[in-house]
């Protein structure tokens, strides 16, 4: 724990390279354009009436209303909208959306404390860095029962709002500690419908700030909590080691985020992609396909294999759904992803003629890879096959700035206006410059 303390209290202060500093730039922007949707849609909404008495009662802007509240409430309301539409970015070789919990973490605390742009871009940078290193060693058992999420993102909150508050080794040290045995977020939740999912971001994001202003005021932690016997790698994971847990300093791994093309579950888009390249490719119908096989992983099957979902948020968990949906309407996008088209005849008639298997090569470079075939019979007698070796969005097959930026403006400008969410797009692309983050945006 000292050695990754130390690590993370030196990201506040040391030279980080400027591609890295635009990698969490690009994080940030990716964040705010899931963060705003997601916050005028339950279970966001719900928790901002719940926690009325808290609004005027900070400098944390609660998101998109522009309210102001306290730091940790506007860290787990902001956290949890940011995880709603299943839009938030991906650390792929841990399993894990850093963003929702880190940045919602980091931006909560860095307005309440009026830090600059360029401690709160140190501060992501030092939340991604410590809880994606924890995440990779604990995996991929850990994704057996828990939500990498709400647990290894309680790590990313505290680490990055440890960095905001300027915490010296040994604070940052107590706040990771805490936070370990605060963290929490069950697989369960996502195999129905309900609003816990998204409640294990925010969770995370208030507890790990929680554990970081303890540490403020010097409440202690339990340093061997990570490797210790009855800890959070013993507990969570199958032996886990711990032993080069920093690794490369100079290894940012916020440059190889995974930002989705898609509002569903990643483990789809490998799939989604290859839909999109037959249909585009085959000018086809939904009426020229007889049949479908999916062929991935086995983690995408046991997580987003559900063949008839009933809910929207079901449907964003089912790779007959959204392959059904990208063959019919050629997007995967929010449209997709509504009552009215999780009810279309074209998309159900696709989803009751689709099979699904694993296959024995993706499943073996799965996590490092996500990959996918799909194969149609169509009705006038041909095989269509489609592979995608990864997934659009991934750091071998990345969102461009400009991508990012269109992305960005199909989400946030519906809700803002075009006007307000282009100015806002040019404030998170140029973060550096800001002063005072309590007068962001």
């Amino acid at each position: 724990m000292r050695q990754l303390a130390e690590f993370c209290h030196e990201l506040g202060t040391r030279e980080i390279p400027s591609d890295a500093m635009h990698a969490a730039a690009r994080c940030i922007v990716d964040w705010m354009a899931a963060t705003v949707p997601g916050g005028i849609q339950p279970p966001a909404t719900l928790l901002a009436a719940a926690l009325s008495s808290e609004v005027g009662a900070g400098l944390a802007l609660l998101i998109p209303s522009g309210q102001r509240l306290g730091a940790r409430a506007a860290a787990l309301i902001n956290g949890c909208a940011a995880h709603t539409i299943e839009f938030d970015d991906i650390y792929r070789d841990a399993l894990y959306h850093p963003g929702a919990p880190t940045i919602g973490a980091a931006l909560a605390i860095g307005q309440e404390r009026h830090v600059t742009g360029n401690l709160f871009l140190r501060s992501v940078i030092a939340g991604y860095e410590v809880s994606t290193r924890i995440g990779v060693i604990v995996q991929p058992t850990h994704y057996n029962f828990w939500h990498t999420t709400g647990t290894v993102g309680t790590f990313g909150a505290a680490a990055a709002a440890a960095t905001a508050l300027q915490l010296d080794s040994q604070g940052c040290a107590n706040a990771l500690a805490t936070s370990g045995t605060l963290a929490a977020g069950l697989q369960q939740a996502f195999r129905s419908h309900s609003m816990s999912k998204p409640m294990h971001s925010g969770h995370a994001a208030e507890t790990g700030l929680l554990a970081a202003l303890a540490a403020e005021r010097g409440v202690t932690g339990t340093l061997d909590i990570l490797e210790g016997p009855r800890g959070f790698g013993a507990a969570m994971s199958n032996n886990p080691d711990f032993s080069n847990l920093v690794g490369n300093v100079n290894a940012f791994n916020i440059r190889d985020m995974t930002f989705k093309n898609y509002s569903c579950c990643g483990h789809t888009f490998a799939a989604i992609d290859a839909a999109r390249d037959l249909k585009s490719r085959y000018q086809l119908g939904a009426a020229d396909i007889a049949s479908i096989q999916i062929a991935t992983y086995a983690k995408a099957l046991e997580v987003a294999g559900n063949p008839s979902p009933r809910t929207v948020f079901e449907a964003q968990f089912s790779l007959p759904y959204c392959v059904g949906v990208t063959l019919a309407t050629g997007s995967a996008r929010l449209e997709a992803f509504t009552p009215g088209r999780l009810e279309d005849p074209e998309v159900r008639s696709l989803m009751s003629r689709t099979q699904q298997s694993v296959d024995a090569k993706a499943d073996s470079a799965y996590p490092r890879q996500r990959a996918a075939t799909v194969t149609l019979q169509t009705r006038d007698g041909r095989t269509l096959s489609s592979h995608a070796p990864t997934r659009k969005g991934d750091p071998d097959n990345p969102l461009s700035d400009a991508e990012l930026s269109e992305k960005f403006m199909e989400l946030v400008g519906p809700i803002t206006g075009t006007t307000a969410a282009r100015e806002l797009l040019g404030v998170l692309w140029n973060l550096e410059s800001i002063c005072d983050l309590a007068e962001f945006p």
